[in-house]
């Protein structure tokens, strides 16, 4: 099954300045990004960089990666996507899968599994990936985004709540895990291009608002998430100058990959 990986990249991070060029051993991040996906998914996907600006295009351009120039002013990450697949000329049945540029460390085979969600499930508009949570704290982190599913591994819904909740929980506060364990949705997406292209217009959800989640506007307006359950936690990504020490350490195998 073919599919397309998109990878969008901005430079403007309040946190790591120009951080889709950061230097991940003498190549940029995005660009990192971008050979692990195209060294690791079929040949008859492709992997394509939707950039804003002309210095991430020149920088993939010079590592042979293939890039397209998206508007800078998109108020979200699927607006530039949509924006990709008309560039690409994808057409509406095609499926696309969303990595972000600041996941050096995503292993190629959960995208494969994320891509293959769609042909296996026609009911679903998405598909994403959760593992098991083993660790009460991440179970209390609301920065820590949790999923439930239906019998058909169908998302029901995301929260930054510990879910699901047995009902004498809260008799004693978050000391422990319920059974079975729950499940930390990993932020990896797959589209239906169809449906991405609609996606951006769709109305906000007030679950949405207030959970600050945007898939939950897809589930509020009927759609379907198809959700593959991971044996693994996924390599961690790079928000901040410690996240980015911590993963050249793990490339250049001076420490371990958690």
């Amino acid at each position: 099954m073919g599919f397309t990986i998109l990878i969008p990249a901005r430079l403007a991070s309040t946190r790591l300045p120009n951080k889709p060029l950061a230097d991940l051993g003498g190549i940029p991040m995005v660009v990192r990004v971008a050979q692990r996906m195209r060294d690791g998914v079929p040949q008859s996907s492709r992997v394509v960089v939707a950039a804003d600006s002309d210095s991430i295009l020149q920088a993939c351009a010079k590592h042979g990666v293939h890039a397209v120039l998206t508007r800078q002013d998109h108020p979200s990450g699927s607006d530039r996507l949509a924006e990709a697949c008309d560039i690409l000329g994808l057409a509406d049945e095609d499926i696309v899968v969303n990595v972000q540029g600041d996941e050096p460390l995503m292993d190629p085979d959960l995208v494969k599994s994320v891509a293959a969600l769609l042909q296996a499930k026609p009911q679903a508009s998405m598909g994403t990936a959760a593992h098991a949570i083993t660790d009460v704290t991440d179970f209390a982190n609301p920065n820590v985004v949790k999923v439930v599913h239906d019998a058909a591994h169908l998302a029901l819904y995301f929260s930054r709540a510990p879910i699901s909740w047995w009902r004498d929980g809260f008799s004693n506060g978050i000391t422990s895990l319920p059974s079975p364990a729950p499940l930390r949705h990993i932020g990896i997406y797959s589209y239906r291009v169809g449906f991405l292209r609609q996606f951006p217009r769709l109305s906000q959800a007030p679950m949405e608002v207030v959970e600050a989640l945007e898939q939950l506007r897809a589930l509020w307006h009927g759609h379907r998430i198809a959700v593959h359950i991971s044996e693994h936690a996924p390599g961690p990504g790079v928000d901040t100058p410690e996240d980015l020490a911590r993963v050249r350490a793990i490339l250049t195998g001076q420490s371990p990959a958690l």
